[in-house]
């Protein structure tokens, strides 16, 4: 369900509880009252809205009446549906956002993310790989430690590499994974290994491919960004020496013509570079900054000028050729803001747990929010035990077995067991130790989501700005809700009560020409056509002539019209003498109307069932408001109301 409109209104409603106790009470809707501060943010919204602003008096009615459907929204309990319920816990989430953002605590990941930026740093690691198995990811872990333990009692962290470590590419060279820049790993890693001092050992880090023991390496400032184009010969690492001198022939050769003439670069790369992809563009690769390429390419493309050439360049892939063409400084700290406040919102990044882990911690101290830890540890030592199963959750939802015992606390509100279980569904975990993982991951989670909630009960006791535009929100898609079940979807779906409409008022629609009404067919030809005559003489509805359509489909189209003259070169032709006209999708060649009529009115509701519809919906509307008057008392405070201004 998405968030509606009242075009009629220009605003959607208010709250139905006072801001402040000194509010005054403007007027009582069904012995609901209504606080001034509503009244007054909404008819100065509606105000600033029209173009032509409405009197004082005439937006009071206008507003009354919008109580009224309120009331009658609230009294169906269109409050109670779930896609509503879940409708307006996402926006009152998305509203507090704001609110709740520690802007400090942002601007320092920023300020680190910046500093990081402006160094490279020598990398090394030895990576342990997760498995789809929890297990197996435990084992890993394990295997980790184990790991980190012998490095911190002396052991040799390159052996340890090549002898542990998943990641090939490193592993083979001591763990060393060259100088890396920041934003290119995961938060976790990158702290690491901007913070380690040189040779220091990490703690254990976690990323999503794996587990990461790294160790700290030399800095150096950062040098940006390059672009560059280059030639490349491969040559395998199983060459043979023959093959391999070929290929430094070649390359060479290639060298000399791109110096003797540089601007054949582009065309030698084209015709003679091994690398494909970039031969194509010229051998012109994308922008790339330190640690993306393999060394010595990334060190060489950095350290030409631009537009200077290097001489033939040897890599693990072979022989290059590169030309410098751009170069950029790093980031300015405007300029990367954007770029990691936008990583940050990501919840693939660390920093996202972080950022909600602060929040929380600052929803603790407000709201004096804490986990009843003695009471847990007597859960999860049973649970250690026997596991968790159905049988267990039913004895926690139950007060009088597990239900009552107290979880947490926020404030002076005790959470217990039950409450909490009332939240999950039953949980089936027969191993004991990870079943109490869970159980107490689950439950500090909701101990979370109570101070958000308790936080946005704050807001709402304590941010008019966010008290007003949530019960805008709420009451305007109320509104809506009421109006499509008493007016919109009643007059879409009522075709007696439209027909009986249109009798009625038979007299106020007309037309000021004729028009015809039949069925207009076009064919591939005569003989497709009085086909199609013949079948059509035996549709009595409109699936007869769905069914009549699939049956000449390619062949034949079928179409049922209401028209009068000059809106289609066909009927004019047929109907109203026009000159005969060549159809648009040229493989129908022959076209008629079946049976047609030519009306000088309408003849039943459908042929103006739009403006029925309108004006049907327009009645519903007017006996809902009368009804509403009759069944909601009303009472408005002139006094306060003469006071708005």
């Amino acid at each position: 369900m998405k968030r509606k409109h009242i075009a009629a209104l220009s605003i959607i409603a208010g709250s139905i509880l006072c801001a402040a106790a000194k509010d005054e009470i403007i007027m009582t809707v069904n012995g609901v009252d209504v606080p001034r501060s509503e009244f007054e943010y909404l008819y100065h919204k509606n105000q600033q809205q029209q173009v032509d602003p409405q009197s004082l008096e005439e937006y009071a009615e206008m507003f009354k009446i919008y109580k009224l459907k309120v009331a009658d929204a609230l009294d169906h309990k269109l409050d109670t549906m779930s896609a509503f319920i879940k409708e307006m816990d996402q926006y009152k989430q998305d509203l507090a956002t704001p609110y709740m953002t520690d802007s400090l605590y942002l601007n320092s990941l920023v300020k680190e993310a910046y500093d990081f930026s402006r160094e490279e740093v020598e990398a090394f690691h030895i990576m342990l790989a997760k498995s789809p198995s929890d297990q197996e990811t435990r084992q890993a872990k394990a295997q980790a430690d184990s790991i980190r333990s012998v490095l911190l009692n002396g052991g040799d962290f390159a052996e340890l590499a090549a002898k542990f470590s998943v990641d090939r590419a490193s592993s083979n060279n001591g763990g060393r994974m060259g100088y890396i820049v920041s934003g290119r790993f995961p938060y976790a890693f990158e702290k690491a290994a901007y913070t380690l001092a040189p040779g220091q050992i990490s703690e254990i880090v976690e990323s999503p491919q794996g587990f990461h023991i790294l160790k700290g390496g030399k800095h150096r400032p950062a040098r940006g960004t390059v672009l560059v184009e280059h030639i490349m010969k491969m040559v395998p690492p199983t060459a043979t020496a023959e093959q391999q001198a070929a290929a430094k022939a070649t390359i060479d050769s290639i060298y000399n013509a791109v110096v003797a003439n540089p601007n054949s670069f582009e065309d030698l790369a084209r015709e003679l570079s091994d690398d494909k992809g970039s031969g194509r563009q010229g051998g012109k690769l994308n922008w790339f900054g330190a640690g993306m390429m393999v060394e010595p390419f990334d060190s060489a493309s950095f350290a030409l000028e631009v537009n200077e050439i290097s001489l033939p360049v040897k890599s693990q892939y072979g022989w290059h050729i590169i030309r410098k063409l751009d170069a950029k400084a790093p980031a300015s700290l405007a300029e990367l803001k954007p770029q990691v406040l936008k990583r940050i919102a990501n919840p693939q990044d660390d920093r996202y747990d972080l950022v909600d882990k602060n929040l929380i911690s600052r929803l603790q101290k407000k709201h004096k929010g804490m986990l009843n830890e003695k009471n847990i540890d007597a859960l999860c030592s049973e649970i250690k035990v026997n596991g968790l199963d159905s049988t267990w959750h039913a004895r926690a939802l139950d007060p009088a077995q597990l239900g009552g015992i107290e979880i947490a606390r926020v404030g002076k509100n005790s959470i217990t067991l039950a409450e909490w279980a009332a939240t999950v569904r039953p949980m089936v975990i027969p191993d004991g130790e990870e079943a109490a993982y869970e159980f107490r991951r689950y439950v500090n989670h909701h101990l979370e989501n109570s101070l958000k909630a308790a936080e946005y009960d704050w807001l709402y006791a304590n941010e008019p700005d966010y008290r007003n535009l949530l019960n805008e929100y709420r009451e305007g898609s109320l509104l809506y809700e009421a109006s499509l079940r008493e007016v919109w979807d009643k007059a879409a779906k009522d075709n007696d009560g439209l027909t009986d409409y249109f009798n009625a008022h038979k007299d106020e629609y007309k037309w000021t020409k004729p028009h015809v009404k039949g069925i207009l067919v076009q064919a591939t030809n005569d003989s497709v056509a009085s086909l199609v005559r013949t079948g059509l003489r035996e549709v009595s509805d409109d699936n007869g002539l769905k069914a009549l359509k699939k049956q000449f489909v390619g062949k034949a189209s079928m179409d049922r019209i209401l028209m009068e003259e000059g809106q289609n070169p066909m009927v004019d032709n047929v109907i109203f003498g026009g000159d005969p006209v060549t159809p648009n999708n040229k493989k129908y060649t022959v076209y008629f109307i079946f049976e047609p009529k030519l009306l000088e009115a309408p003849e039943t509701m459908t042929d103006v069932r739009s403006l029925v519809t309108s004006d049907y919906q327009n009645k519903l509307e007017k006996d809902w408001v009368e009804s509403l008057k009759t069944r909601y008392p009303v009472k408005v405070n002139e006094k306060v109301l003469k006071k708005v201004k």
